[in-house]
């Protein structure tokens, strides 16, 4: 594509406004009067087709249209900022932010700590973090980076880096044990008391392994249902109910005896961990520093993901 000066007319102007709110203020920043920036923001208009601002005498708000623009360049513009950076210092720098979606419990746990420690290795980095277990569209919120726990969907517009697994157990404490019965079946669970995650079904149901190796999914009872690995973890230490857990989670409450794990015949189901992020020609040099700590720390020989 050809590239001309005019393909640029008003757009940093326009930028500016939605910045600062009013174009007297974009006015100031650029050292032009609030007038010269409404009439380059109007030409600007014109020129795409369609009105990017709604204007009255007390706000100015954008369109839809006019939002999906704004952000678009605001990429852009983040990226030759980077650009510039990394032609001064010599090299590509690590710079701008990165708006990353973790797992709570786990992202929190095991995420976090790498993440912290790549701000201070690269100080002009700056991080978004967003913790759930809700699966988000990457590409329409705008997303660079997540982890991701368990079966993944075909899509072309992502693309994914398997980091390891998580290997599941069922348990409970030894005090709702006493209480409740200890289950030898999993056709059991239904008649107990069961801790689940958010469910993307009505119907819980939790994954085991037979002795062959095939694996299959038993519908259970799930009295609690709680959207945080921790809060879960909490429940089942205070006597609460039974939970699949997975064993990062749990493995030091095993050690002390504080919980106990039930239907071992069964066990051993894994889910998968992945990075995850949207495909495009090339990788900002800010995602790429965040992937390659991930896929270093899970070829760990004592590495989470390989518990």
């Amino acid at each position: 594509m050809k590239l001309n000066e005019t393909q640029f007319s008003g757009v940093i102007e326009y930028v500016e406004t939605l910045r600062t709110g009013s174009f007297t203020a974009a006015g100031e920043r650029l050292g032009l009067t609030g007038s010269a920036v409404g009439k380059s923001v109007t030409r600007l208009e014109k020129k795409l087709g369609t009105k990017l601002l709604h204007r009255t005498t007390r706000s100015l708000t954008p369109t839809p249209e006019g939002q999906r623009y704004f952000d678009g360049w605001i990429a852009i513009l983040d990226e030759i900022d980077s650009l510039e950076h990394g032609v001064v210092a010599g090299s590509v720098q690590v710079s701008g932010n990165l708006n990353i979606h973790l797992p709570a419990a786990f992202g929190r746990r095991h995420v976090m700590p790498l993440l912290l420690e790549l701000t201070k290795a690269h100080p002009n980095l700056d991080l978004s973090v967003a913790f759930s277990e809700k699966r988000i569209n990457l590409v329409d919120e705008g997303v660079d980076l997540v982890v991701r726990i368990g079966a993944l969907a075909d899509d072309a517009d992502l693309i994914a880096r398997r980091l390891g697994r998580q290997r599941l157990v069922v348990c409970a404490s030894p005090d709702y044990l006493k209480k409740k019965g200890t289950p030898k079946l999993v056709t059991e669970l239904t008649e107990h008391d069961c801790i689940v995650g958010g469910q993307r079904s009505n119907q819980p149901a939790w994954l085991f392994r037979r002795a062959n190796g095939d694996s299959f999914t038993q519908v259970v009872h799930g009295r609690y249902c709680f959207s945080d690995g921790d809060a879960m973890l909490s429940a089942v230490l205070d006597g609460m109910g039974v939970s699949q857990l997975p064993t990062w989670l749990i493995n030091e409450h095993l050690a002390s005896g504080a919980l106990v794990t039930i239907l071992d015949d069964y066990a051993g189901a894994e889910m998968p961990i992945h990075a995850v992020w949207p495909r495009s020609r090339y990788l900002k040099p800010r995602q790429r520093v965040v992937i390659d700590a991930l896929v270093a720390a899970a070829e760990q020989p004592t590495s989470v993901y390989q518990l």
